[in-house]
């Protein structure tokens, strides 16, 4: 059964663009190059929280985007009033066919600065126009399911439940961030449209106001006990989580669920010391014969506080995680771009670079491919190539790569394997990738992020990740450096 959700017949999202991508598609035309062929790449330039990689996600949703790219009459009406645009355009618009090329890197996959993870071929008016729901789309759910990434790698192991739709930015960032933490690794969402659209697990049981409307805790809890008794989690700090909470639960564990043979799911806490109170709810669940009984925490939580609590002691089975991850609270702008990096004249690539004083803002031209390097032997991935479109990559041969800036940082590969990491997910503007489910996205993830060394993995100062040029990509940046009289410093 398919959980896929064309969200884009629900809506006409064509003119959630910026004006300016109007306004030029308006000039291209108006000037005879709005069917010059361009190539636009969609990177980032550095990882969110000081981490080592990102996990790319989003692609599925800009691919129902593109694919369904139109303008209505409403919008050629509003345009039209604008007063703005020439006649052509218009009628440009009204016969709107999208006909570009796209590469993308698959959703899960590690990424890291400086890589395309989109790339956009096509007349210059639509590669334009598509700017804005590229960043939007890939910036959004790989922001979301990068962080969720270090929220699981910080659970070691114990179950983490994305919990943030109230405190997400608007429909979309709870819907489509359920979806990227997902992807991310966790492992259900409280985001119950998520589960209809996506197919991912959603749960929950109760809140405090539950408890709140009965007489007292222990008849909240027998309530429940007698409704979901092969569903029985209880939250137990609406009042006093060890004198009151704790021991009601027990109590109806023992008088509503073992006298039909059925085990309690557990209790949560949300609030408090849970150091302190997590150990202290263990002993007692123990000591009352119910050591299988999980503990669940939720209150404010990041992967922060989730490896201090662990280290700590904190007894924990499962996490659920909110506003920190639905809004990767800490840092909650990812910095794509997207960039003009080539065009076509008489059927050959010409490429095109931005100069900058900020080195790191100095594009890299051209159409171009990505390869990973794995170590055969550990299967370790040692570094990404990025290469022009036309460039293999001979296995059986040493490959030297080097540092773009630094460049005599030197290393020779032997016994390697390359993997190609762009693939075509748009030809002429039909779609020719099968989108995997959320599921096998997120079972991709893992694998993926298991061929990372631990060294990259970690939280505070990982391990760069080098991201090399090849010998010809990196003569022909050079190249245009020297004819715009820029030099590498």
């Amino acid at each position: 059964m398919s959980h896929l959700f064309d969200w884009k017949e629900e809506r006409n999202l064509s003119l959630l663009v910026d004006f300016y991508e109007l306004t030029m598609g308006n000039g291209y035309l108006y000037n005879g190059v709005g069917d010059k062929i361009v190539y636009f790449d969609m990177y980032f330039r550095r990882v969110p929280d000081g981490g080592g990689f990102c996990i790319m996600a989003g692609l599925q949703q800009l691919i129902e985007y593109l694919k369904n790219l139109k303008f209505s009459e409403d919008d050629i009406l509003y345009l039209k009033n604008k007063g703005l645009f020439n006649d052509d355009f218009i009628n440009y618009l009204r016969d709107f066919k999208f006909s570009c090329d796209v590469w993308a890197i698959p959703e899960g996959t590690p990424v890291f600065p400086n890589e395309p993870l989109v790339i956009v071929r096509g007349p210059a008016i639509q590669a334009q126009f598509i700017e804005t729901m590229v960043l939007l789309t890939i910036n959004h759910q790989t922001l979301i399911a990068t962080k969720a990434n270090r929220i699981v790698r910080a659970a070691d192991g114990r179950t983490v439940m994305e919990f943030g739709s109230r405190r997400a930015q608007g429909y979309d960032g709870a819907i489509f961030g359920a979806r990227a933490a997902y992807i991310g690794g966790c492992d259900s969402t409280a985001c119950t449209i998520a589960e209809k659209m996506f197919g991912i697990p959603a749960v929950g049981t109760m809140a405090h106001s539950w408890v709140q409307l009965f007489d007292s805790e222990l008849e909240a809890f027998r309530a429940w006990a007698r409704t979901y008794p092969n569903n029985c989690l209880l939250l137990v700090d609406t009042y006093n989580v060890l004198k009151s909470g704790i021991p009601n639960a027990i109590k109806v564990f023992n008088e509503e669920l073992v006298p039909l043979g059925i085990r309690p799911k557990g209790i949560r806490i949300d609030s408090g010391d849970i150091k302190y109170l997590t150990e202290k709810s263990r002993e007692m669940l123990d000591e009352a014969g119910f050591p299988d009984c999980k503990i669940v925490v939720s209150n404010s939580l990041d992967e922060y506080i989730i490896r201090d609590v662990i280290l700590q002691g904190a007894k924990i089975d499962s996490f659920g995680v909110g506003e920190r991850l639905i809004t990767a609270k800490s840092e909650p702008v990812f910095g794509g771009v997207y960039k003009l990096v080539a065009i076509e004249e008489n059927n050959e690539i010409k490429p095109k670079i931005k100069i900058s004083e900020n080195e790191e803002k100095i594009t890299n031209p051209g159409f171009k491919q990505i390869y990973r390097l794995y170590d055969k032997k550990t299967n370790k991935a040692i570094a990404d190539l990025i290469t022009l479109a036309d460039e293999i990559i001979d296995e059986s041969k040493p490959l030297e790569i080097f540092h773009p800036i630094h460049t005599w940082k030197r290393k020779t590969l032997t016994n390697f394997k390359a993997k190609k990491l762009l693939t075509k997910i748009l030809d002429k503007g039909q779609v020719v990738y099968d989108c995997p489910n959320v599921t096998d996205i997120k079972t991709y993830c893992k694998e993926q992020i298991s061929t990372l060394w631990d060294e990259v993995l970690r939280f505070e100062n990982p391990h760069k990740y080098y991201v090399d040029l090849s010998s010809k990509l990196w003569s022909t940046k050079h190249n245009l450096l020297t004819k715009h009289n820029i030099h590498f410093r």
